[in-house]
């Protein structure tokens, strides 16, 4: 069975910094491409970044190039966001996704395994 599991999550001021880490076990993670999306009350799901299985190739929303990174240690099998210069419209609840194959892919429906999600909010 395959687990998902975000940590990292909390409450931080606006221009500060937060990573958030996810943690997966139950598949041969290094086989993977894996994604970060977030969702608010209301709105649809998106997705902020996504990064290939090997971690070569990696995708980012618009709304965060320049100030997310994501990353990824296969020895771990963990996933990482860096997230600065926060903003209140980050305040989200993010979730971590694995998907079904090893190519970087923003769409949601490529992805087949899904973290409970933490959540992050950003104080103006």
């Amino acid at each position: 069975q395959v687990r998902l599991g975000e940590s990292g999550g909390g409450l931080v001021q606006a221009g500060d910094s937060l990573t958030l880490s996810c943690e997966a076990s139950g598949r041969i993670f290094s086989n993977y491409a894996m994604g970060w999306f977030r969702q608010t009350p209301g709105k649809e799901r998106e997705v902020v970044a996504a990064i290939s299985s090997k971690g070569v190739s990696t995708y980012y929303a618009e709304s965060v190039k320049g100030r997310f990174t994501i990353s990824r240690d296969n020895t771990k099998n963990t996933v990482y966001l860096q997230m600065s210069s926060l903003k209140s419209e980050d305040t989200a609840v993010y979730s971590c996704a694995m998907a079904r194959g090893s190519y970087t892919t923003y769409v949601a429906s490529a992805y087949n395994y899904w973290g409970q999600g933490t959540q992050v909010t950003v104080s103006s």
